[in-house]
């Protein structure tokens, strides 16, 4: 048992959660590794929600709310380590929720709904369609879900998918702890944070952000300047580190 007390008490209980489910069959392997991948860009940011990172989930807030068709497109590590915080994100902005994989089989589809149903998400279902021009997996969508959606959340996203996405339209947030990674720069909106603490803040701004300020974050979306503060912010912690 992980001592609540324990320094890096949320990041221990996130991998022991990811180990868990990687062992359920939930998570891929390859999605252990993502995953320490990340923990490394959040020791870089100071293991906390910088002000432009909460800006940014300000202005994926707005993206939200403000869209005709939202999706949140949820693959394993989404589903293991927040499966309760896309409930909430889906009540308060209405968003659809589809589970899409790279690593994608039956089985993993199945146990990824079946958690995210038992944490009060509504998964919308359907027969999936090669859809997206990509060659692997990830181009299977519901036509109803992620093909026609104008704004998709993809936490967590891998870059071709993005890339694609972007390609037919669409805008795309993502949550993702590299701002130099494919995604991070493909996207309309990255927001540079770690997932469990980034989507209880979108969810909030959903609910509180008022209309007409929605209307304001929307237009001032500059993406490269997000990504530049990321930067310029672990630069800072690294050069405070080696003093």
């Amino acid at each position: 048992m992980i001592p609540p007390d324990h320094p890096r008490y949320r990041s221990l209980v996130a991998r022991e959660r990811i180990a868990g489910c990687a062992r359920a069959g939930v998570v891929s392997l390859e999605g252990i590794a993502a995953h320490g991948r990340g923990e490394a860009f959040d020791y870089l940011i100071g293991e906390r929600t910088t002000e432009s990172a909460h800006v940014a989930e300000k202005t994926a807030a707005a993206f939200l709310v403000s869209a005709k068709n939202p999706v949140i497109s949820v693959n394993g590590n989404t589903a293991a380590l927040a499966a309760g915080l896309v409930r909430d994100l889906q009540q308060a902005s209405g968003a659809g929720v589809e589970v899409n994989l790279f690593h994608r089989t039956e089985e993993r589809m199945n146990l990824i709904t079946r958690l995210l149903e038992e944490n009060g998400v509504t998964v919308m279902a359907g027969k999936a369609e090669r859809l997206l021009p990509l060659s692997h997996d990830r181009a299977l969508c519901l036509r109803h879900g992620i093909f026609e959606s104008d704004v998709v959340l993809v936490p967590l996203e891998d870059g071709d998918r993005c890339q694609a996405l972007r390609s037919m339209g669409k805008v795309v947030i993502t949550i993702d702890l590299n701002p130099l990674s494919r995604t991070a720069r493909a996207a309309s909106l990255t927001i540079v944070d770690e997932l469990t603490r980034a989507l209880p803040q979108i969810t909030r701004f959903c609910r509180e952000l008022p209309v007409e300020q929605s209307a304001k974050f929307i237009r001032e979306c500059d993406n490269n300047r997000f990504l530049k503060s990321a930067l310029q912010e672990m630069e800072a912690n690294l050069a405070h580190a080696l003093d």
